[in-house]
């Protein structure tokens, strides 16, 4: 098998805080548009976070039966309409064999909401009224299996389960399925629906979520008033293709996924390693796959969680891996200054924000940096989107139990 075929993503579908598509979506990432506010679906009287990035206006009912609706979590909803819209604006179905069409898609919890519900059926109603679908509604592969089902994918169909980083490793070992020539396509990116009593309680208590309650002076990644994330919810798809594939049937190209890395920095369960050495490793083999010359000019969608440790310590990452200089001439932001933490959806959306920051010229902000922390000396794009013809997009993911991953884009340069 080939080991250096080009990958392209040629169809992405998007449900989030900021729309429920992906060029709504990404307006909103542009136009600096915050999409946090009041917790909404479930009741926070007695706890101190009181804010999430909620999905808006979306009925799972456009995309499944009814049966299937109560038959199937949240995060699984999410991850099914974004993978149809991806699936139909690509067109590459039926166009692979069915055995080498496969789906990675990630997810840091899964069905967490499922699990709630069916245990408290337990505790108040006894063991009876547990739902017999209650397993597969919560494990984690669901939504992969889902879609694979949906789309007729016979390859790999597999979730990727890295916390915070699960959007950006399954894209990443998408890429690797295409590369090394175990498929020819390949539906990825991730799903979370995690804003539910527990979760937030557990986030709450280990002190990793903001107890603000101004959605403006929430989510302030960099800023030195940062006190922790906000929660969000939602899902990216991406259909990813062989490059020779996509061209010989004209599809249309967002750009080509050229680097991943993905280390672990095998230190803590929760802390990244002081000295950023997995984060800056994981960028490093990215930006080599990629690539990477002094003459690039580098966008960075940072990882950027508004707690005080992650931001001092990428920024470390971003310096070590790109040099003093390289660091402080690339363009950086957060988009989870405007969707919150998606944690296992989180690196797709951002694989998003690259590709469209590559195709249309523009770096989306990070909003609400007024105050900036003087260990985070780095240009984070502050408050407004800015114009920069950039040729390398780098996005970084950092998870619980010391998972880094770093994905690389670049816009597609056509051979003859």
């Amino acid at each position: 098998m080939s080991e250096n075929r080009r990958v392209v993503v040629t169809g992405m579908g998007a449900v989030t805080p900021l729309g429920n598509n992906a060029g709504k979506t990404w307006e909103g990432l542009k136009n600096g548009r915050n999409g946090i506010g009041p917790i909404t679906l479930f009741d926070t009287e007695k706890f101190k976070a009181k804010l999430a990035a909620e999905v808006n206006g979306f009925d799972p009912k456009e995309y499944l039966e009814v049966n299937d609706v109560l038959r199937t979590d949240r995060y699984a909803q999410f991850a099914v309409a974004a993978a149809q819209q991806a699936a139909e604006e690509s067109g590459v179905e039926g166009t692979v064999e069915p055995e080498r069409f496969s789906v990675i898609f990630g997810t840091g919890i899964g069905g967490i909401g499922t699990f709630e519900n069916e245990h408290t059926k337990l505790m108040e109603r006894g063991p009876r009224r547990v739902s017999s679908l209650f397993v597969p509604m919560m494990i984690s592969n669901m939504a992969a299996g889902m879609i694979a089902i949906r789309h007729g994918c016979q390859g790999s169909a597999m979730p990727a389960v890295t916390a915070c980083a699960s959007g950006s490793n399954a894209i990443g070992e998408a890429m690797r399925l295409i590369r090394h020539g175990y498929a020819d396509a390949v539906i990825t990116g991730g799903a979370e629906a995690a804003v539910c009593p527990s979760a937030v309680a557990g986030f709450t208590n280990m002190q990793a979520l903001t107890a603000a309650q101004n959605p403006e002076e929430a989510s302030l990644p960099f800023d030195k008033r940062r006190s922790g994330f906000v929660i969000g919810e939602g899902a990216v798809a991406l259909v990813l293709e062989e490059y020779e594939h996509a061209l010989a049937r004209g599809a249309k190209i967002y750009g080509e996924v050229c680097g991943y890395g993905s280390t672990c920095d095998a230190y803590h369960i929760t802390a990244p390693h002081p000295e950023a050495r997995g984060g800056a490793q994981a960028m490093a083999d990215a930006m080599r796959e990629a690539g990477y010359s002094k003459d690039d000019k580098v966008y960075v969608n940072a990882h950027g969680t508004g707690t005080p440790m992650n931001d001092v310590i990428e920024t470390a990452a971003i310096k070590n891996a790109l040099g003093e200089e390289g660091a402080r001439a690339a363009y950086i932001s957060s988009s989870k200054s405007m969707t919150g933490h998606m944690l296992g959806a989180a690196g797709a959306i951002e694989a998003l924000a690259c590709l469209y920051a590559l195709k249309e010229g523009v770096i989306p902000p990070t909003i609400n940096l007024k105050e900036p922390d003087e260990a985070c000396d780095l240009n984070y794009v502050p408050c407004t989107a800015i114009k920069a013809d950039i040729t390398l997009a780098l996005s970084n993911s950092l998870g619980f139990g010391g998972h880094n991953a770093c994905l690389a884009f670049r816009k597609v340069s056509y051979h003859e």
